[in-house]
């Protein structure tokens, strides 16, 4: 899936946003999202300079916020002819970090409400972590995934089973 044209939030990654992330010194959620989707042109430069390859686009992804530092939380669009919230959320990281956090848009509302954000579930992922679950989150999710809920070890751990080659992929566009 290559379009442009799905550059609108999901309503229910919508409503997510809204709700404000807390780093709580470094026991919350690390995440800083943008109040839109990044362009075409920007998700583009990006890619290629986080890559090294100035022969890539960034049409695969929709990037959707940061980290502190600056790694990018986006859609993959590895599902050709689904839509945007059947497709995985991935984090790549300011110093190379890459991970699949959740398989879809479902998966990732309960990721945040469990206290889990993108880089969390990307670098910080370990079974024995205690997360702070967000309460404003979980209403979001309970109203967009209510069929949905786990706890976030599990939807991370799903997420990495189904997209093993993530890291291979992305390592292999970079030059």
């Amino acid at each position: 899936m290559t379009q442009n044209s799905d550059r609108q939030f999901p309503v229910a990654l919508a409503a997510a946003l809204t709700v404000p992330f807390d780093h709580d010194d470094g026991t919350g959620i690390d995440f800083e999202p943008f109040p839109d989707f990044r362009s075409a042109e920007d998700t583009t430069d990006w890619f290629r300079c986080w890559t090294g390859n100035t022969e890539l686009n960034g049409d695969d992804f929709r990037v959707f916020g940061q980290d502190g530092t600056g790694g990018y939380a986006a859609f993959w669009l590895v599902r050709p002819g689904r839509p945007l919230m059947d497709q995985p959320v991935v984090f790549l990281g300011s110093e190379g970090e890459t991970g699949v956090v959740a398989r879809d848009l479902g998966d990732f509302l309960w990721l945040l409400a469990g206290g889990f954000g993108p880089w969390e579930a990307a670098v910080l992922y370990e079974p024995g972590r205690v997360p702070q679950p967000n309460p404003a989150l979980r209403a979001v999710a309970e109203r967009f995934a209510p069929d949905r809920e786990q706890l976030p070890t599990a939807v991370i751990e799903q997420a990495t089973r189904e997209f093993p080659d993530f890291d291979d992929t992305i390592m292999d566009l970079c030059r």
